[in-house]
């Protein structure tokens, strides 16, 4: 059995995850839309496509995100790919390849070595400048 996309629950999914309210996209869509009719819209298994090009307009979303997404295979998706680490895997790496203390080290022992040289130009730079002062 196939299942259907709601298309009216994934405008109203996406208009949430975006913190816009019924009452702002209604001004968006003009003067004959109101929050009421936002909400019936948002019942709607299809919508009109010219609506939905619409709506896809005022929320800066393409139409087919309106129109495929499906939030039982999201969530299908991520239960398979994400893990709690309670079956003996673990979150904590005990053996890096990456050792921050070195990389701190290394990074101060390479400002040193800057620093050096720029004391050592900057000594030079003196030396010159009083040689043409002395002229």
């Amino acid at each position: 059995m196939e299942q259907k996309i709601h298309q009216g629950r994934n405008v109203k999914r996406f208009r949430e995850m975006l913190g816009i309210k019924q009452e702002a996209l209604a001004y968006d869509l003009g003067e004959e839309w109101n929050q009421k009719k936002i909400s019936m819209l948002e019942q709607k298994d299809v919508i009109e496509d010219a609506l939905l090009k619409q709506i896809s307009n005022s929320l800066r979303i393409p139409v087919e995100a309106f129109q495929n997404f499906d939030e039982e295979q999201a969530v299908n998706i991520i239960s398979n790919t994400f893990s709690d680490f309670k079956d003996g895997a673990s979150a904590i790496n005990l053996h890096p390849t990456f050792n921050p203390i070195k990389e701190v080290l290394k990074l101060h022992e390479e400002k040193i070595v800057l620093y050096e040289r720029m004391l050592k130009e900057k000594d030079e730079m003196m030396a010159r400048l009083e040689k043409l002062i002395n002229k």
